[in-house]
């Protein structure tokens, strides 16, 4: 028993009272189709077992257990998922890891920078030094020894973006600033009753267009009815731009005071109403999309650091030219300063050396070398957070503990995966069990043991249906994976030839692309490939997708997205961040579904709405928990847990609402069912049945009505999306731009997923796909690969052609592993 945690009857979710052993201190992948129930084992069962004991044992009661009958072996667990938590915009790679932190330290002791007085270099070993006490604190002073000038010593602080001493006082150490982009505000052509200001429309027009002219009647400077706006004086378009209360208007009329109320035409100003909003809602606003946009800091240009900062080097570099460098270049960098310094010049950094060097290595390990210190976390994939996640993992030496890891190899090429399981390997020489939610096949033969969960998904799944290594699996009849890996691939269909139109993507140069010139061809599925870094949601996310931006950079123009009437980009991000929004309302399914209980005989006699049905009003819900069947339960310095309503049991509802049933089905049962499920209570509903017919055609089947999109892999929301696109009857061609559809997906489930994309493309629309998953790729009409590598060896077009062509070159690592 204790090398292994043994869990038995197990009926969490869909688990079907199962009972198995995971051995101790091996690298174990638990796999099998969406939704057969994987993550409810690792997750929602071992994971929160192991915290409710850990808890219990430090005293604090009441935390649900889950349904099992017991679990022998546990040990503490840590939870690597791919959620991306962190949206801080100051939040970057450097901060995540520490690395910046030692940067920082580096550049205080080892730093060089020029005299502000005689501009000759200083170094720092210096010893002439003053500390004088100034307003409460410490501040240290140095002599320059040249010219004897006397200035601050420059100390981490300094080196930070996140404080007064190191940041750009133009951006506030934000590297960017927001402007707003007036030519989308005002049409000089026009006058103000006639769409000169964008933003005024109808009523609220006229009421501004009054307080204007009155505003301007005010200062003496009336305007008359039908005057286009490019006719203003200087002085009318200082009070219709900045308000009555600004500078602008002040200059003008120094010697009037401004009007007190609206009547007397107190104004606002377009831009700086416009302003004041945008601060009120931290730019997330309709209006911060069309007129605002963010502009690289003219001062700092985007390094976020203050001029004295920026200035000072080691290694002949400075921080801004470090942080834009790879991790790769970086550690170059860095062993390039240790073999330069002389023995007690190291001294004073090597602590902070050997923690960037181990740091950078396990990361490169992992595949991210191409990424930047600067990277913004915001911007990370969920699988690239977890990759730097897990590489810090490493640095706690901690043994005796449970991983579990949710897709580790997301995002990643198939060429970087082998450096990620050496990563966890070590973990498992530590002394440590890794359980990890794994499809890839490459981790699977770099296993100790497999379980392989389904059969299905949902009510189909649920049961262990083989155990083993890679090469038992494949004889064991019942094992969905070994199935799939006792069959060949599937035959290459026809590749479609498009409508010899083409969306033409002309000089490419953000980020890392170099020059890039490329056609994608309308009426197709296109394949965007590459290694991780090499420049793929750059090209499709950031420059095609921005093609008919009235603002762009990075790029000189982008041809042929006239051909289509809309275009609908499916990214990795949530579909909400809503615990309230779940299947059934994203899917507009539910309304249908509260409709149809509303015209049940019973919900008549007790004169129950449809509005009666809803979770998400007052009326029929359970108001303790308004709803959602569960109420949150402070856990202190834990993570908060949901415990279930003691008023409705989890129920949702009042009694009145659930004793009205359909075919048997209260409300509440039917959000707990699967779509699957569903689909036969709703046999004779034909709208329900139509929506969800076409979740159980993409492989979505298993989802219950009611789960919250909160708990969605990436790939599972991606599939979600594109089948309300589905849902639509547009009558214009539409192009999708997809971030890594498979990820999620068992191998098997690729095939669901490839019936959907088919049939997006055979209704006369054009699908790109960002996509590493070579099962994927092979069903592509076409394929831009890039590389070579990651970083600043990336962004060149490698390789474009059909699958069979890309197969056939020799430079396309991509071309490789198909």
């Amino acid at each position: 028993m204790n090398n292994e945690i043994f869990i038995k009857g197990a009926r969490e979710h869909n688990l079907r009272n199962i009972s198995l052993s995971i051995p101790k201190n091996k690298l174990v992948v638990l796999t099998g189709p969406s939704g057969s129930g994987k993550s409810t084992l690792a997750i929602d069962t071992l994971f929160r077992e192991c915290q409710r004991q850990y808890l219990e044992s430090m005293g604090m009661q009441g935390i649900n257990k889950p349904k099992i009958d017991s679990i022998v072996g546990l040990s503490p667990a840590i939870s690597v998922s791919q959620h991306v938590t962190n949206r801080n915009p100051r939040s970057t790679v450097g901060t995540v890891t520490d690395m910046y932190t030692s940067l920082r330290m580096i550049f205080e002791k080892l730093g060089k920078r020029p005299c502000p007085n005689c501009h000759q270099e200083i170094l720092p070993t210096l010893n002439q030094e003053d500390i004088e006490k100034e307003a409460g604190s410490f501040k240290e002073f140095i002599k320059c020894p040249h010219c004897q000038h006397r200035m601050e010593k420059l100390t981490r602080t300094h080196f930070s973006y996140n404080t007064i001493e190191g940041a750009c006082p133009t951006c506030k150490g934000l590297g960017e600033v927001v402007q707003i982009h007036e030519a989308s505000v005002f049409h000089p052509e026009n006058p103000i009753e006639g769409g000169a200001v964008d933003l005024w429309k109808g009523r609220y027009a006229d009421y501004q267009v009054s307080i204007v002219k009155t505003a301007m009647k005010h200062y003496g400077v009336p305007i008359e009815d039908g005057l286009p706006l490019k006719d203003y004086s200087p002085a009318q378009r200082a009070i219709l731009y900045h308000g009555v209360e600004s500078q602008e208007v002040k200059q003008w009329f120094p010697h009037i005071a401004p009007p007190k109320a609206v009547g007397d035409g107190k104004f606002e100003g377009v831009l700086t109403g416009m302003w004041r909003r945008f601060s009120e809602k931290s730019g997330a606003s309709a209006e911060g999309e069309a007129y605002f946009y963010s502009q690289q800091c003219h001062d700092c240009q985007g390094s976020r650091l203050n001029e004295i900062s920026r200035t000072v080097t080691v290694a002949d570099t400075t921080i801004p030219q470090l942080v834009h460098h790879s991790l790769e270049e970086m550690l170059d960098w860095v062993k390039r300063v240790e073999s330069s310094l002389d023995h007690n010049s190291l001294l004073q950094v090597e602590m902070f050396t050997l923690d960037m060097v181990t740091k950078l290595n396990r990361l490169i390990r992992t595949g991210l070398g191409y990424l930047t210190l600067d990277r913004q976390t915001v911007s990370l994939s969920g699988g690239e957070a977890q990759r730097i996640r897990l590489a810090s993992i490493l640095d706690s030496a901690l043994t005796g503990v449970l991983y579990i890891l949710d897709e580790p190899t997301a995002g990643l090429h198939p060429r970087d995966t082998l450096g990620l399981v050496s990563v966890m390997k070590d973990l498992r020489d530590l002394g440590n069990t890794v359980l990890v939610i794994e499809h890839d096949v490459d981790v699977m033969r770099e296993a100790d043991y497999i379980i392989d969960m389904g059969p299905g998904a949902g009510a189909y799944g649920g049961m262990v249906i083989g155990e083993g290594t890679l090469s038992e699996l494949i004889h064991q009849e019942q094992s969905i994976t070994g199935q799939y890996l006792r069959h060949d691939p599937a035959a290459r269909r026809n590749v479609r030839q498009g409508t010899g139109q083409a969306i033409v993507v002309h000089r490419a140069s953000l980020h890392n692309l170099q020059d890039v010139t490329v056609s994608f061809p309308v009426g197709c599925l296109i394949a965007v490939t590459g290694v991780s870094g090499s420049g793929k949601s750059t090209l499709v996310f950031d420059v095609l997708a921005k093609g008919n931006d009235k603002i762009h950079e990075g790029f000189e123009r982008v041809d042929g997205l006239e051909h289509f009437g809309q275009m609908v980009i499916v990214g990795q991000s949530p579909l909400s961040r809503m615990k309230r929004s779940n299947v059934a309302t994203y899917t507009e399914v539910f309304t249908e579904i509260r409709n149809a209980f509303a015209q049940r005989k019973e919900a008549k006699q007790r004169k129950l709405t449809a509005k009666h049905f809803s979770f998400n009003t007052e009326g029929g819900r359970c108001e303790n928990c308004q709803g959602l069947g569960y109420v949150p339960m402070n856990m202190l310095f834990f993570p908060e847990l949901e415990v279930t309503c003691p008023v409705c049991h989890g129920q949702r509802f009042k009694q009145e609402v659930l004793a009205v049933q359909y075919n048997g089905y209260s409300i509440n049962q039917i959000l707990e069912s699967s779509v699957q499920d569903s689909l036969d209570i709703f046999k004779e509903e034909g709208k329900i049945r139509s929506i969800l017919a076409l979740l159980v055609e993409i492989g979505l089947g298993y989802l219950k009505l009611g789960q919250s999109l909160t708990t969605l892999s990436g790939g599972e929301g991606q599939r979600l999306k594109l089948a309300k696109e589905l849902m639509r009857t547009s009558q214009t061609s539409t192009l999708y731009l997809l971030d890594e559809p498979t990820t999620g997906l068992h191998p098997s489930d690729v095939k669901q997923l490839s019936k959907l994309l088919d049939r997006l493309v055979d209704a006369g629309n054009t699908v790109i796909i960002v996509e590493h998953n070579s099962e994927l790729i092979r069903t592509a009409d076409w394929i831009i690969d890039l590389g070579p590598e990651g970083g600043r060896q990336g962004g060149h077009i490698i390789a474009e052609g059909t699958p069979e062509a890309i197969m056939k070159h020799a430079g396309s690592h991509t071309g490789r592993y198909l």
